[in-house]
């Protein structure tokens, strides 16, 4: 009576243990290596895998890495309101919780972390916990709209983006956008040094400081000014042509310029919707690398800064580069 019980059970018993296994290889194999880089001259040899780090995050923004010579990155999850950490071994815990929608960030060389911040609009300082501060919180008496991304210059300085708002499914008519672009000087006093931008975006200088590159979602173009020891800007103009331009899924046109990087060259890293774009401190382009989803910012970390990180639509990933990023800066 029991042999054909057996055989009944004999089949659920191979499919469950064959369940298991497959669970155990997946969660124990190597993600897979099918993503590699092209040959950019003196930044990727051709066939360098990309490395994804991890998927899920809950929104991927302000990538940098961390002074404390481990070698690790931070990067903000804005819609989680958090800060996590990868560690050189892929390693991925929560730096800061509650971080008021931090998007963009610079560490200063006191380990002070700045942050551009999202939910109750404002640039300020929000690490070392205890000691944080508002810079700004409004212009001339009115508020932020979506302050985006930051750099800290030598001299104290910061320039900062609001890319203002923008139509969404959430919020489809929002109040009229008001974009700029914006320097808070060493001593604490605000600016707006631009107000002529479509949708500022990333911002960074070049290596000697004396170019500000500003990343404009909704242009064709990356935007260069030149930087006068009192942190002014002036001479606008268009610095570099993105392969990244072209109609969104909902039919608007857009480069989906977004984060911005220097390498120890001075060469110009853009994270567009057609994946990493490289360019020379001329604006020549010099080559793109595809990722599996569209990046949305980028840096350079690990401990000789030879990694590049890049984050984007809730993934991580890394690559290994020729170069190695600049060490004046965090970004």
């Amino acid at each position: 009576m029991f042999k054909p019980l057996l055989q009944n059970l004999l089949p659920v018993a191979i499919a469950l243990t064959l369940s298991v296994s497959l669970q155990v290889s997946a969660e124990s194999s190597p993600i897979p290596e099918d993503t590699f880089t092209p040959a950019i001259a003196g930044v990727t040899a051709g066939g360098t895998p990309i490395h994804l780090i991890k998927e899920g995050f809950d929104g991927t923004e302000g990538p940098i890495a961390t002074i404390d010579g481990s070698g690790s990155v931070l990067f903000t999850e804005t819609k989680a309101n958090r800060i996590t950490r990868i560690a050189p071994d892929d390693g991925v815990s929560s730096f800061l919780e509650n971080t008021n929608g931090a998007n963009g960030l610079a560490f200063n060389s006191q380990g002070e972390l700045f942050a551009a911040q999202t939910l109750t609009t404002k640039v300020g300082i929000i690490y070392p916990q205890g000691k944080e501060k508002v810079l700004t919180e409004n212009f001339e008496g009115t508020a932020y709209q979506r302050p985006n991304d930051l750099v800290l210059a030598k001299n104290g300085g910061i320039y900062f983006t609001d890319s203002g708002t923008r139509a969404t499914k959430e919020n489809p008519n929002p109040p009229p956008s008001t974009p700029g672009l914006y320097y808070i000087s060493a001593e604490g006093s605000i600016k707006r040094i631009a107000n002529d931008i479509k949708r500022p975006n990333g911002v960074q200088l070049s290596t000697d400081e004396k170019v500000l590159y500003v990343a404009d979602t909704d242009d064709e173009h990356i935007l260069a000014y030149d930087v006068a020891a009192d942190g002014s800007i002036s001479g606008k103009r268009k610095f570099a042509k993105l392969a990244g331009w072209g109609k969104t899924e909902t039919g608007e046109l857009s480069s989906g310029a977004d984060g911005l990087a220097v390498d120890a060259n001075n060469r110009l890293y853009v994270a567009s919707s057609a994946g990493v774009e490289v360019f020379s401190d001329k604006g020549d382009a010099l080559g793109v690398i595809p990722l599996p989803k569209k990046p949305q910012n980028i840096a350079f970390a690990g401990k000789d800064k030879k990694t590049l990180y890049v984050v984007g639509r809730g993934a991580a990933y890394r690559i290994a580069l020729l170069t190695s990023g600049f060490e004046g800066r965090v970004k």
